[in-house]
C-alpha cells in the first residue's frame, strides 16, 4: 500500500509524544518542544515569512516519517544563500517566492531533516517524499524545494535518486568549521597538537581574558535561574541591535520556553567581570547539546573585551566537550578565525529542486562550478590549521 501524506499548518496539530516518537529526543532541533517554542514565540509564522508546512508520512494509520518544513516568502535566516537565484527570477519576470524549505529555522546545523522510524526502508521513504513534495510544489505553484543541512548520507541519497529523473534534485556543498574530540582528557592535551607558536598565541588569548578580571561560569538546563535568562536575553538583543539594527529573530519567550520544556539540552556560558568588589555578568553564549555534540547557537555581550568572544563561544565549549565526553563541537557558521583555534573545515550539504526547467539547468551548472571552488577552499583552509601536522585525523 502506498504511503499517505499530511501537511501541518501548525505543530500544535500533533501531540508531543507522537511527534517525538518519530524524531527522537536526543537531537534537539527536530524535537517538538524546540519547533513549538519557535512557533509559540512568533519566531515562525505567516507574519514573519516562515509558515509551518511540516510533512507527515503514514503507512496505513501509522506515522512513520516527519520532515519539518516551511513555506517561505524570503530567504533570510536560512544560511544557504540563494538571493542571486531570486534576483535572476525577478529579472526574468518570474516569481521565486513562495518556496518550500525543509529546514530548522535560524539553525544552520547539520542533522536530521527527514526523520524515519527504523522499521521502514529509508530509501523507499525518501523517494516517496521526493515525489510527493515535487507534486505538492507544482500544485501549489511553489518555485522550488530546498532541503537545508541534512546529514551527508541523506543528501547523497536524494542526489542519487534524481540522477535518472528529469526532476533533478541538485546537491550543494559548503564549508563550516567544527572541533573534534580525539579522546582528550583536558584542554592542554588538545593544545599539544598545536605548533609551538600557535599554542603560545592561544594560551595568551585565554590569559588576557583572565587579566581583564573576567571569569566564566557554565550553567546547565534547569540550573539556570530566571534572572540569568533575563540577563542573557539582554546581551542577545544588544548584540543584534549593534550588528543588524534590530533585536534579533528570537524573543525572550522562546528561550524561556526552552528552559521549561527541554532544559537538558541547554548549556549557557556566562562571563562576568569583577569591579571594585562587585561582579557583573557582561556576556553569554547559549549552546544546545545532544549525547554526542555541542551546538553553539546564540551569543551576546554588553561591551567589547579583548578575546572574550573566543573564550566564551569557543574555548569554554571545547572545555565542556572534553569534560562531558562529547565528540564534536559545531560552533555555528562562517568565521575563518576558527581555523587557528583548531576548528577543522568540514563539508555541509543542501539539496535543491527547481520547478522551471531553464532555471533548473542554469542553477545545476552553477552548483557544479561552485562545488569545485568549495572543494579547493576546503583543502586550502585545511593547510592553515594550527597543528604540528595538518593531516591529524578528523572528518573533512
Amino acid at each position: 500500500m502506498p504511503y499517505t501524506f499530511k501537511i501541518l499548518s501548525s505543530i500544535t496539530e500533533i501531540s508531543v509524544d507522537n511527534w517525538n516518537a518519530v524524531t527522537g529526543t536526543d537531537y534537539p532541533f527536530t524535537r517538538h518542544e524546540f519547533l513549538h517554542a519557535l512557533e509559540a514565540s512568533g519566531a515562525t509564522g505567516k507574519q514573519c515569512g516562515w509558515e509551518t508546512r511540516h510533512v507527515l508520512v503514514y503507512d496505513n494509520t501509522n506515522l512513520i516519517a516527519i520532515m519539518p518544513s516551511y513555506l517561505k516568502q524570503h530567504s533570510f535566516a536560512e544560511y544557504v544563500f540563494d538571493h542571486a537565484w531570486a534576483d535572476a527570477y525577478h529579472r526574468h519576470g518570474v516569481d521565486y517566492y513562495p518556496k518550500l524549505v525543509s529546514a530548522i529555522p535560524f539553525s544552520p546545523v547539520t542533522g536530521q531533516r527527514i526523520c524515519i522510524v527504523p522499521t521502514h526502508d529509508a530509501a523507499t521513504v525518501h523517494n516517496a517524499i521526493k515525489e510527493f513534495i515535487i507534486e505538492y510544489c507544482r500544485t501549489h505553484k511553489l518555485s522550488s524545494w530546498h532541503l537545508l543541512f541534512p546529514e551527508k548520507s541523506i543528501s547523497d541519497q536524494l542526489d542519487h535518486l534524481s540522477e535518472h529523473s528529469s526532476d533533478q534534485f541538485a546537491q550543494r556543498t559548503a564549508v563550516h568549521f567544527q572541533w573534534f574530540n580525539e579522546g582528550f582528557t583536558n584542554f592542554d592535551e588538545f593544545l599539544a597538537l598545536f605548533s609551538s607558536r600557535k599554542r603560545k598565541n592561544l594560551k595568551k588569548e585565554r590569559l588576557q581574558v583572565a587579566r581583564q578580571s573576567i571569569s566564566l561560569e557554565v550553567f546547565e538546563g534547569s540550573d539556570i535561574p530566571e534572572h540569568i535568562w533575563e540577563r542573557f536575553y539582554y546581551f542577545y538583543q544588544m548584540t543584534y541591535a549593534k550588528r543588524s539594527g534590530h533585536g534579533g529573530y528570537l524573543c525572550k519567550s522562546f528561550f524561556q520556553q526552552l528552559a521549561k520544556t527541554m532544559p537538558e539540552s541547554l548549556v549557557l556560558v556566562l562571563a562576568k567581570v569583577e569591579n571594585e568588589g562587585d561582579e557583573e555578568y557582561i556576556a553569554g553564549a547559549l549552546n544546545l547539546r545532544d549525547s554526542n555534540t555541542l551546538y553553539g547557537r546564540y551569543w551576546g555581550c554588553l561591551q567589547e573585551f579583548k578575546h572574550l568572544h573566543f573564550e566564551t563561544c569557543y574555548y569554554q565549549g571545547i572545555d565542556y566537550c572534553i569534560k562531558e565526553g562529547l565528540t564534536r563541537f559545531d560552533p555555528g557558521v562562517q568565521g575563518e578565525h576558527k581555523i587557528q583555534r583548531g576548528f577543522r573545515p568540514v563539508f555541509t550539504y543542501s539539496n535543491h529542486w527547481i520547478k522551471e526547467p531553464g532555471f533548473r539547468a542554469a542553477i545545476g551548472d552553477f552548483l557544479k562550478e561552485e562545488k569545485e571552488m568549495i572543494e579547493a577552499y576546503q583543502k586550502q583552509t585545511s593547510l592553515q590549521l594550527p597543528f604540528k601536522c595538518t593531516t591529524q585525523k578528523g572528518p573533512s
